[in-house]
């Protein structure tokens, strides 16, 4: 947004017109007395007023002409000076309004409005005083933000987690209930232990990814390094999904570029990233039937990996919450899928704990989740 000047009221301009009219006439009056002392001055000393006029008559410039009258020069001489005597009070008046309208806006601020900022600018020091402050209103509003975000987010944990344990806690205890009442029949009985199972598991998962989600946020967690052969990784780790990859109609291709790539990385936080990504790949890659994990040495200092596969797209807005604790892009939130919701955003976790980012993209063709991490995370500054 352009900033404007500082726009005065009436009454400023009229204080400011006073100023101006005042600071004329008290420079005319003085200009009179110094006028009047001097004439009585030279008036008085005849061998001054000769030297005046001696002067006169011998300097000439071209074409022979005299100075001037000295009154004609000297009253030059002090209007110049009145002008800039005007031009300094004016000018003075006029910044002393700058820093009322200031004021002004910082008690408006101080009321209560943290996110007003001062929307004119000036051309004195006093710029500086004010983009301090709008860049202070822009970290108030900023920690507000955050601060409303948290509470949100806070709620919204609350509203998942309870939502996620209540859903298969309603199943068991409704299917366990029928097995202690002794209605269901013995054909059901196993049927229903097996749903019972299956629903405790659900819940089981999503109390370890909620542990292990809370733990990854912790401040006091810290990496194991160790230096990690990535081709040798991968194929562990393509190695435990080959079955279900096998019924899904899905093959693995790995490439490392070069073969021996080895970084240092907590090798069991990565595996989980691995296993995230590729079990996210199994269970909404719909139609897809190839996966690709690929790894790049990008120069002396990063490396680029990418999980990707080509089944269905993901869309467009969900792309911007994917890594978001519990967000699915399915619209419902069932769990039919067995997801918690936090697979994605424990994945982000440890890569961020490695100072590495994370990114996804996906079109028609491709979907595709690239991670970029340093050689050393001991070597990256925080």
């Amino acid at each position: 947004m352009k900033k404007e000047r500082v726009k005065l009221t009436a009454t400023e301009k009229s204080e400011l017109f006073a100023e101006g009219v005042i600071t004329v006439v008290l420079l005319l009056l003085l200009n009179l007395s110094v006028d009047i002392l001097i004439n009585l001055t030279i008036l008085q000393n005849k061998s001054l007023a000769n030297g005046i006029y001696f002067l006169k008559k011998t300097v000439t410039f071209a074409g022979g002409r005299h100075l001037w009258s000295w009154q004609n020069t000297f009253l030059v001489i002090m209007g110049l000076g009145d002008l800039l005597v005007l031009y300094w009070r004016l000018i003075r008046r006029y910044h002393q309004m700058q820093l009322r309208h200031v004021i002004s806006e910082l008690h408006y601020i101080a009321q209560g409005h943290f996110d007003h900022t001062i929307s004119f600018k000036v051309k004195t020091d006093l710029q500086k005083v004010i983009d301090s402050i709008n860049s202070l209103v822009a970290s108030t509003v900023n920690a507000i933000n955050e601060e409303k975000a948290i509470e949100n987010s806070k709620d919204e944990l609350i509203s998942n987690v309870s939502h996620d344990i209540r859903t298969p806690l309603t199943s068991i205890i409704g299917y366990l209930g029928l097995l202690k009442s002794g209605v269901a029949n013995p054909a059901d009985q196993q049927k229903y232990l097996n749903i019972a199972y299956m629903k405790a598991e659900q819940m089981k998962s999503l109390a370890h990814d909620l542990l292990e989600y809370t733990t990854l946020k912790s401040t006091n967690i810290k990496l194991q390094l160790a230096p990690l052969h990535i081709y040798s990784m991968l194929e562990q780790v393509a190695a435990g999904f080959e079955f279900e990859a096998h019924e899904k109609g899905i093959t693995f291709n790995i490439e490392t570029r070069p073969k021996d790539l080895t970084i240092q990385a907590d090798p069991e936080k990565l595996v989980r990233v691995y296993n995230n990504l590729i079990a996210n790949a199994l269970k909404y890659g719909t139609d897809a039937t190839q996966i690709n994990l690929i790894a790049n040495l990008v120069n002396n200092n990063e490396v680029e990996l990418r999980v990707e596969n080509n089944g269905a797209a993901i869309p467009a807005d969900s792309l911007k919450k994917i890594f978001e604790r519990f967000y699915r892009v399915e619209p419902s939130r069932n769990t039919q899928t067995g997801g918690t919701g936090l697979g994605l955003s424990i994945t982000k976790s440890i890569v961020d704990l490695h100072h590495g980012k994370i990114v996804c993209e996906s079109n028609d063709k491709w979907t595709r989740f690239i991670i970029y991490l340093p050689l050393n995370p001991k070597n990256t500054k925080n």
